[in-house]
């Protein structure tokens, strides 16, 4: 692992650099983008210069009472030894995250399996263990579109995850996720296997990044309403594109007007088709080295059992916790991390 603290500096200088220019401001996405970027790599600096700084400073402590043999400081040292090594493993982590798009907000969307009710409520399960998840990393999440079940639960629901890495960290989540519990809507309380899915994708705002030919869309609006209503607005704004040559489809309604409802779901098919193909690359980078690996979208990759036992595994890795409640209530950190170390 390297951390090319020289080689960030750069960049941030460039970005700076490129920010003093005049007319910077008459592109305002590409000065959103040179910003967040400016953002990001401060942070990362920052960070790194931190860490540097408090693992001097107690060094330089270690040596005075080791010197003096004054052992009145070996708990606050205990603690800060403790608190630089986090610092040193959140960095770390922050070195497997080199893709093109890791630093970049995410967009998701989960789906139910086959099932009805069961699957549905196990997908709003999943979203607000995800939603948890956000808060705990400090990011923020906004619901872009969903469909309520008919009794209970969600048979979709997209939302972002906005923040510095948000992308890096919960494409690891993409694929299966399996259920095994006690239906709560079965009168003879037998045991139920149910599935979600779950899509990530990078959100990209810069519309050069891939250009996409406006015959290849076919854009319908329509009502809001139904199934989805606590998550919609209720108006003629809602807007669906799709993009006829792949069939992918990207949907907005819970902005506030069409226009908007419009830019978002533009937005959505730009990171779909981008995700695409950066997939396509990595399969065929992979095949080129004889190591076609199995792809995570569309397989299983971790089951929570609430019954007999308590368990959640990473089929992927083999990390598991049988602390379900947390992991429900968004402790899924580790799950991550044991996957970012071994991708």
């Amino acid at each position: 692992m390297h951390f090319d603290v020289a080689g960030l500096k750069e960049q941030l200088k460039n970005l700076k650099d490129e920010r003093e220019t005049d007319g910077f401001w008459n592109d305002v996405s590409r000065a959103q983008t040179v910003n967040r970027k400016i953002k990001i790599l401060e942070n990362k600096v920052g960070g790194y210069e931190k860490l540097k700084s408090r693992a001097a400073d107690a060094e330089l402590l270690i040596e005075m009472c080791d010197e003096a043999g004054d052992l009145s400081e070996l708990a606050f040292l205990k603690a800060e030894t403790a608190a630089i090594a986090d610092m040193l493993g959140e960095l770390k982590i922050q070195t497997l995250l080199r893709g093109k798009y890791d630093g970049a907000n995410a967009i998701l969307t989960l789906h139910a399996g086959a099932g009805g009710t069961e699957a549905q409520d196990w997908t709003s399960m999943l979203f607000r263990m995800y939603t948890r998840y956000i808060e705990r990393k400090g990011y923020t999440s906004k619901i872009l579109d969903a469909l309520d079940g008919e009794e209970a639960g969600l048979k979709s629901i997209t939302f972002t995850a906005e923040g510095e890495n948000a992308y890096g960290y919960l494409k690891a989540e993409m694929g299966v996720h399996r259920l095994v519990r006690i239906s709560p809507f079965d009168s003879n309380k037998r045991r139920h296997t149910s599935f979600a899915s779950l899509e990530v994708m990078p959100e990209i705002d810069d519309e050069d990044e891939l250009i996409i030919n406006p015959d290849d869309l076919r854009i319908d609006t329509f009502r809001s309403g139904g199934a989805g209503g606590q998550h919609v607005n209720k108006t003629d704004s809602a807007v669906r594109i799709t993009h006829i040559p792949t069939g992918i489809v990207a949907a907005c309604q819970n902005e506030r007007s069409q226009i908007q409802n419009r830019e978002q779901a533009m937005k959505m098919l730009r990171s779909k088709l981008i995700e695409k193909r950066e997939r396509e690359r990595l399969e065929h980078e992979q095949s080129l080295k004889g190591d076609l690996k199995k792809i995570e979208w569309g397989s299983q990759i971790r089951s929570y059992v609430f019954c007999p036992y308590t368990l959640a595994k990473d089929h992927r890795t083999g990390f598991e916790n049988s602390n379900i409640t947390a992991v429900m209530d968004g402790d899924i950190e580790e799950f991550i991390t044991e996957y970012l170390k071994r991708s």
